[in-house]
């Protein structure tokens, strides 16, 4: 993967349920890494397959958002389980 920038500003554009509402919303965030946290260990993870984050324009999906997430240069301390 490319160098990414964690400390840009990010836009996430959560998933609809299958019975077509979204209980989480469209949510600006000031950084990516910020927006990756709170898809990873925020929202309902049934949401994070179809879940869209853009930054810096670049589209990632629930796979690529698990990646940022997973990679060594993530710059946030991810959730103990």
């Amino acid at each position: 993967m490319d160098k990414f920038d964690y400390a840009a500003p990010a836009d996430l554009f959560p998933a609809r349920s299958k019975v077509g509402h979204r209980p989480v919303g469209y949510r600006r965030f000031e950084t990516a890494a910020k927006a990756i946290r709170y898809a990873m260990e925020e929202m309902p993870a049934d949401f994070l397959g179809g879940t869209v984050m853009e930054s810096e324009s670049q589209r990632f999906d629930g796979v690529g958002i698990r990646r940022l997430y997973a990679s060594d240069q993530y710059p946030l301390a991810r959730k103990q389980s």
